[in-house]
C-alpha cells in the first residue's frame, strides 16, 4: 500500500495526518511525503517522523510547483499495489484502509472512495459529505463528486500507476476523470473513513481559477474542443455548481 501525501507549508496540521495514518489497523504501507518547497517547519517536522519510522519517506522539490507536481514525485517511487491520498491537513480514521482494502478485494474493485468528515481549522467537526455507490466518468464531469483524501485504486487493474495532469489546480479531479477513463466506474463506502480539514483560501473561494482550470481539464486532460468544453462548463457544470453552492449556504443558515 502506498500513500501519497504533498505538502507545502503544512507545519500546523501536517503531524496529525502523519499520526493518523500510523494509528492504521492496518500496518502495511509507506507513506511518501513530497515537499513543494515550504519556508516554515514542514520538512523539519516530517524528518522527525521519517527517523522513527522507516516507513516514511521524504522527497523534495528543487522549485515550487504545485500539489501535482509534488503528487507525481511520490507517485514514481511508489511500490505498492494500491495507492491511496491524503493530503497534508487532512486526517484518516483509524479503520479506513482496512475497510477499504476490504471493500475493494471483496468486490474485485479498481476504484473506490468513501464518505468523509469535515472539520474547520481547529479540529472541531462541522459535517459529513456522503458518497453514492457509484460513480462513473459522465456523473463526474459535471461535479467532483468524490473525496480525493478518500480515493484508492489498485494498480493491477488499471495497468500502473498514472500521473497527475500538469495542472496547478483542479489536477486531483482531472486525475479521477483519467482513472475513470480506464476502469470506468468508482465504488463508494457509505461509512466515513476520513477528516476534511477545511482552510482559507480554498481553491472554491477563487472564482476565476475555477473557470480557468475547469475548461483546462476539458481542453488539456481530455481533448475536448474549446467549444464543448465551454458549452458543457456554462449549461451543466456551472448549474449543478451554483445549486449545491447553494444548498450548502442554506443548510449552513
Amino acid at each position: 500500500m502506498s500513500i501519497i501525501t504533498p505538502t507545502y507549508n503544512s507545519g500546523r496540521f501536517i503531524a496529525q495526518t502523519i499520526e493518523s495514518i500510523q494509528a492504521q489497523t492496518y500496518g502495511d504501507w509507506e507513506l511518501l511525503i513530497t515537499d513543494d518547497c515550504s519556508d516554515d517547519d514542514t520538512r523539519a517536522i516530517v524528518e522527525s517522523y521519517t527517523k522513527a519510522d522507516p516507513r516514511i519517506k521524504l522527497f523534495v522539490l528543487e522549485h515550487n510547483s504545485g500539489a501535482g507536481v509534488a503528487r507525481n514525485k511520490s507517485i514514481e517511487n511508489a511500490t505498492g499495489r494500491f495507492v491511496a491520498f491524503c493530503d497534508s491537513d487532512d486526517r484518516w480514521l483509524p479503520a479506513k484502509l482496512e475497510k477499504q482494502l476490504d471493500f475493494m478485494t471483496g468486490g474485485g474493485y479498481a476504484l473506490s472512495h468513501t464518505s468523509y468528515l469535515t472539520c474547520d481549522e481547529s479540529g472541531a467537526t462541522t459535517g459529513i459529505v456522503v458518497c453514492r455507490k457509484k460513480e462513473t466518468l459522465g456523473s463526474m464531469l459535471g461535479d467532483d463528486k468524490m473525496g480525493f483524501l478518500t480515493v484508492m485504486y489498485d494498480s493491477s487493474m488499471i495497468g500502473g500507476r498514472p500521473l497527475m495532469p500538469d495542472l496547478r489546480k483542479r489536477q486531483d479531479w482531472a486525475y479521477k476523470l483519467k482513472i475513470l477513463e480506464i476502469c470506468r466506474e468508482a465504488h463508494g463506502m457509505k461509512e466515513p473513513l476520513a477528516v476534511y480539514r477545511h482552510t482559507s483560501g480554498s481553491l472554491s473561494n477563487k472564482k476565476r481559477a475555477l473557470v480557468k482550470y475547469n475548461i483546462a481539464v476539458y481542453t488539456d486532460v481530455l481533448k475536448w474542443s474549446r467549444l464543448r468544453a465551454y458549452t458543457y462548463f456554462i449549461f451543466r457544470f456551472m448549474p449543478k455548481y451554483l445549486f449545491k453552492k447553494t444548498l450548502q449556504n442554506y443548510i449552513n443558515g
